[in-house]
């Protein structure tokens, strides 16, 4: 049994499908609301909730390998009761701040999760991926009401990662040897913009798209009503504020993991137009 915790996730719902188009199982998916979770045939939906642990029992039960997504809710009694329940593999998505930003709030907090996971007793595969894809949906409100799409540090480029590649490496290392106790930082293959992410999702629209850059002091006002003022920070610094050698090297790590190639932030905003008519 292979547990798929965030399974109405970006990353959770394309690991369900990875896994059933490979042939593996069986296959659960945990999610908060059943009714709603619309999980591919063949996967059993559990509820459970990581804010209350004890509601995770069920959902443990048999599993030999678990898809944890790290920070959703207390890791210790999370990575406990998988443990406990028997769980023999963790896939665990942390963060490429943890290697590039060290010093950064949440990259301490991923790295807490990693020890405790390598601690555990269970045998495990680390994922840390660098900015996703599916972040451009912060700007979907906007684009939908043919605003401008305003943002700190335009002509930055990250090597933006799509999920459903970090899905993939995670059925790999579920479902294939040779990925126990290894660490993967993941990226896209290639660095892009905010600005060419932008003009990416304009030309799946068809249509222009206004783009202005801000500075940074503007950026945190907003981001802070909605994030606090400290999370606010580690985001601009790793959008463009303090960007370093280490968080904009693109790898080739997909390609080498998978066998295939990386996608590309145009093919993200191609497949997920809709979101922004």
């Amino acid at each position: 049994m292979i547990l798929v915790t965030g399974a109405t996730g970006n990353i959770g719902s394309a690991l369900l499908q990875e896994l059933q188009a490979f042939g593996a199982g069986p296959l659960r998916g945990l999610t908060r609301d059943i009714a709603r979770a619309g999980f591919p045939d063949g996967v059993e939906a559990v509820a459970g909730d990581f804010a209350e642990t004890a509601s995770l029992k069920p959902a443990l039960e048999g599993v030999r390998s678990l898809f944890l997504v790290s920070r959703m809710g207390s890791d210790a009694q999370i990575i406990e009761a998988a443990q406990r329940a028997g769980v023999e593999h963790v896939v665990l998505v942390s963060s490429i701040a943890v290697q590039t930003h060290p010093h950064l709030g949440p990259a301490g907090e991923n790295l807490t999760v990693e020890q405790l996971l390598k601690g555990s007793g269970m045998t495990w595969t680390i994922l840390r991926p660098t900015q996703f894809a599916s972040n451009a949906l912060w700007w979907a409100g906007a684009i939908r009401a043919h605003e401008t799409v305003r943002v700190p540090y335009a002509d930055i480029g990250l090597p933006t990662i799509h999920p459903a590649d970090i899905a993939l490496v995670a059925r790999v290392a579920l479902t294939e040897s040779g990925h126990q106790e290894r660490t993967y930082a993941l990226t896209g293959p290639a660095r892009v913009t905010a600005r060419q992410q932008v003009g990416a999702i304009a030309a799946a629209l068809e249509r222009k798209v206004p783009f202005a850059e801000i500075s940074r002091q503007e950026a945190h006002r907003q981001m802070a009503v909605f994030l606090g003022g400290e999370a606010a920070d580690a985001v601009l610094d790793l959008t463009g504020g303090d960007v370093n050698d280490e968080l904009l090297m693109v790898r080739d790590t997909v390609s080498q993991v998978t066998g295939a190639p990386a996608r590309t932030f145009r093919q993200w905003a191609s497949e997920n137009a809709t979101a922004f008519r």
